[in-house]
Parts: C-alpha cells; sequence; structure tokens
C-alpha cells in the first residue's frame, strides 16, 4: 500500500476472507500524521471498502525502531499526533481543505468494522483516529489525550465531537480544555478504551475480538453498525424505530435463516453475505 501505511492480510480462523491489520508506519516520528499517512489511510479505506474479502480491520502504529549506538530507543506510539510542522504558515482555506475530506473521517465511514490496537501514546490526531474506529484495545502503556489547546487549536478531526459521545460532556471538556493526558486506566474507566490488556497480550487479544467479529455475517454487521450509528444522530425514540426496522429487514436475508437453522442444529452457520 505505502511505505507509512503497511497491510498485513491475517486469514480469518473460518478460512473465510482476511483480517487486515494496518499499520501506521513512522516510528522515528512516534507515527505521526503527515499528509502522506493521511493520503495512505484515505487509499487503505477505499480498498477495504471495496474488497469483498476484508471482513474487519485493525489499525496500529509501528513498534520502536533499534535505536542508535549511545541512544535510547523512542517511546512506542500508536500514532502521536498530527506533524506540526506541516502547520507552519498556513491558513484557514488550506487547513479547512485537508481537514474537511480526511482519513479519520474515512475510517469513521467505513461500514466494516474498526478496531485501534493502541500500543503507547495516542494524542491529538492519534486518539482521534482511534476514536474514529468502533472498538479501542489498548496497553497498559497506552497514553490518551488532546493537547491541541496547548497550541492555540482544538481538535480538527472530530476529537471534539466523538470525545463526547465516548466519555460524556464533563470529561470531554476537561480533557480538550486542559490538553492533560489521560493514562491506560483512566481510559478504561472513563470508556475511551473497551479493553486493557499487557502490552505482550496486546495483539493477541485485539486479533481474538477481530476473529470473533469476522466470523459473522457481512450483511448483518454493516446493519449492526449503522443502526447503533444511528444512536448519535438520533433521539432514543427515533433510533428504537430504525432499529426495528433494520430487526424486520433482515427477516428477508438469506443469512438469518441460516443462523436460525444453524442454532437449532447446533451447527456453525455458513453466511451467505461473506
Amino acid at each position: 500500500m505505502s511505505e507509512v501505511v503497511n497491510i498485513e492480510e491475517i486469514p480469518c480462523e473460518n478460512g473465510d476472507g482476511v483480517i487486515a491489520k494496518v499499520t501506521i508506519n513512522r516510528p522515528d516520528k512516534l507515527n505521526s500524521l503527515n499528509q502522506e499517512v493521511v493520503a495512505a489511510l484515505k487509499k487503505m479505506c477505499s480498498w477495504a471498502e471495496s474488497n469483498d474479502s476484508v471482513r474487519c480491520v485493525v489499525i496500529c502504529g509501528a513498534g520502536p525502531n533499534l535505536p542508535p549506538e549511545g541512544k535510547r530507543t523512542k517511546p512506542n506510539a500508536f500514532v502521536a499526533g498530527a506533524d506540526i510542522t506541516e502547520f507552519i504558515g498556513k491558513g484557514s482555506k488550506e487547513i479547512r481543505d485537508i481537514f474537511t475530506d480526511n482519513a479519520i473521517e474515512a475510517i469513521w465511514n467505513l461500514s466494516k468494522p474498526t478496531i485501534a490496537m493502541v500500543d503507547g501514546f495516542a494524542l491529538g490526531g492519534g486518539c482521534e483516529v482511534a476514536c474514529s474506529c468502533d472498538i479501542r484495545i489498548a496497553s497498559s502503556r497506552a497514553t490518551f489525550g488532546t493537547p491541541e489547546i496547548k497550541l492555540g487549536l482544538i481538535p480538527g478531526y472530530g476529537g471534539t465531537q466523538r470525545l463526547a459521545h465516548l466519555v460524556g460532556y464533563g470529561k470531554a471538556m476537561e480533557m480538550v480544555m486542559t490538553g492533560n493526558n489521560v493514562d491506560a486506566d483512566e481510559a478504561y474507566r472513563i470508556g475511551i478504551v473497551n479493553q486493557l490488556v499487557s502490552p505482550d497480550e496486546l495483539e493477541n487479544a485485539t486479533l481474538k475480538i477481530a476473529q470473533t467479529i469476522a466470523s459473522k455475517s457481512m450483511h448483518t454487521l454493516r446493519v449492526a453498525k449503522k443502526t447503533i450509528r444511528a444512536a448519535l444522530d438520533n433521539s432514543i425514540t427515533d433510533g428504537v424505530a430504525i432499529e426495528a426496522e433494520a430487526f424486520a429487514n433482515l427477516f428477508d436475508s438469506e443469512d438469518k435463516e441460516i443462523g436460525v437453522q444453524a442454532f437449532i442444529n447446533r451447527d456453525t452457520p455458513q453466511w451467505k453475505h461473506r
């Protein structure tokens, strides 16, 4: 795909399809987002959406390289933010064009399930990449934060909106307005993180949930994701109506019949819509 974004296709355990493990690969820059990374992530999203074999997308950051002799190893990072050097001299028009059509929205708009595998720093744009995924699995050395306020800025990749939905109004206000980081335990406590594991367990734990999700009907997963997302944009009354319609429509799908029959026969469903 790119030198700065690598894709590994991991076979699904049921023998059908792959999990796309997407690695942001700028370890010497703590995997920070520059325009090359953003373009590569957008290209990855187009590829994943159109590739029928991809059943789940896992996004992570490259681990640190071995340092030169006498130098310290750089810390682990998922994505340590945007590449601030690209902000110098930019005005509102240039930035608006870059941030309106961006990779984070492309990740958010994927119809397929997405998981952020977070080890180390997830700051600024990195926190926003993680929040744009459906699920976040983090190691005990993960750190989340929105330090943009320290630059005279606010999050620009949807962080103010998605954080408020994840952690609530008050905590989102605190994180954005102070710019203070939260450690892994606090991130788990307030709801940024779904699961918290040791660094050694992170990949296995992430791929375990990815494999579980990938074993389900892709059609039903898309409906589930779209229906849950409706809760973000609608009142509970409207959302329940959307859910009821989606639920009823699934009774016309082949996969409903396959799933029900497999359950009755105590068999493994062989989904039509893979």
